[in-house]
């Protein structure tokens, strides 16, 4: 064999050898630099969340909290060990308190931490710890325009949520025994019931505040940020209270009246009617319906006559009196709808007959007519 077929040989050989090492190089190295995911799933797991997987989400974390006094409010799980964050005045005077969650379980709870100063409490659900809780905004604070969700359960509507904004920073006022300062005002109502409910980002679904209290005149309320008590709450979780402090607590404690007339609830009750529909909860707008409107309009056929809603915008309203413990609220409201398979603006005049019904304020009859 001649000189140049050795060489030639030789050559090949080196180069096939060459070869399977670099081969053999990148089947063990590149594995252990990868990331473990598919490119596809990181991608989908940075989109962000619908608003109504934000809501779903989140209701199943909320809370209504009752004494046996009566007293109703709501709180939601903030941690693993079962805790929920509430109000002081919602809990003040009782050391356990019955728990509804939204699945419709009752649960008891003891209330490990109260303070006599800032208006938060905490109380603790054995059966829910181990359960994934809200996330908490720890350090950040909202600023003006800021899309927010109040949820609670306002006049006894278990899991409501209402959508606003933050509409006002550093608020302060005091209702007795507590005094509120660097509050969050927001365009969200806060109505009896809301109270130590959550207010939740929008876009993110994490916690920004507790809600505490509305003004009467309007649909205002504010709510105590997150990272103003943090600190406070985990301080009761790792070191519960052994004996309560006793408070005495303002009969205007949500600042509603008490015993405020079914006028000043009936706008809210509208309002949260068109929240619901337009946040798609179709079975909970119809629950606001009450009987006599039930029985001649069957859950589906309400349902058909919203599907082509897009959404409904309150333009101006105006409740007055009808008879005893009824009200009558007229509204003129900008609907965009589906017409012929495009979506158009149209603007109607409604009327509602507001009332008690088995001591829950229900929209007992409606009607509309189109503006032209």
């Amino acid at each position: 064999m001649s000189k140049r077929v050795w060489i030639s040989a030789i050559v090949s050989t080196l180069v096939v050898c060459g070869g399977m090492a670099a081969a053999l190089a990148v089947h063990a190295e590149v594995p252990s630099q990868l990331a473990g995911k598919p490119l596809l799933a990181v991608a989908e797991e940075k989109k962000s969340k619908s608003l109504k997987d934000i809501i779903f989400e989140t209701q199943k974390l909320v809370v209504m909290i009752e004494t046996d006094k009566g007293e109703q409010g709501s709180g939601f799980l903030y941690n693993l060990e079962g805790d929920l964050i509430t109000n002081a005045h919602v809990v003040a005077g009782a050391r356990m308190v019955k728990i509804k969650t939204a699945d419709a379980r009752e649960m008891e709870g003891e209330v490990i931490g109260i303070s006599t100063e800032t208006d938060i409490a905490v109380v603790r659900v054995p059966e829910l710890s181990g359960t994934e809780p809200l996330q908490v905004v720890r350090d950040e604070k909202a600023e003006v325009g800021d899309e927010v969700l109040a949820v609670g359960s306002p006049l006894g509507f278990k899991n409501t949520v209402t959508t606003g904004i933050i509409s006002g920073l550093g608020r302060s006022f005091e209702i007795e025994p507590y005094l509120y300062s660097d509050l969050y005002q927001i365009s969200a109502p806060i109505a009896p019931g809301n109270s130590g409910g959550p207010l939740v980002d929008q876009k993110t679904g994490a916690v920004l505040g507790i809600n505490s209290a509305g003004y009467e005149q309007g649909s205002i309320g504010f709510s105590i940020p997150i990272a103003n008590v943090i600190e406070l709450a985990e301080q009761w979780s790792n070191e519960p209270m052994q004996e309560l402090p006793e408070i005495e607590t303002s009969d205007d404690k949500d600042g509603l009246e008490e015993n405020a007339s079914v006028e000043e609830f009936a706008g809210y009750l509208v309002t949260h009617f068109y929240d619901s529909l337009n946040n798609a909860d179709y079975v909970y707008a119809y629950s606001l319906l009450g009987g006599n409107w039930k029985e001649g309009t069957s859950y589906e056929k309400f349902r058909e006559g919203y599907l082509g809603t897009l959404n409904v915008v309150i333009d101006n309203m105006h409740v007055k009196n009808s008879k005893k413990d009824k009200a009558v609220v007229i509204a003129v409201i900008s609907v965009d709808e589906r017409v012929d398979g495009k979506y158009v603006l149209s603007k109607y005049q409604v009327t509602y007959e507001v009332g008690y019904e088995n001591d829950q304020l229900k929209l007992l009859s409606g009607k509309g007519k189109a503006i032209k």
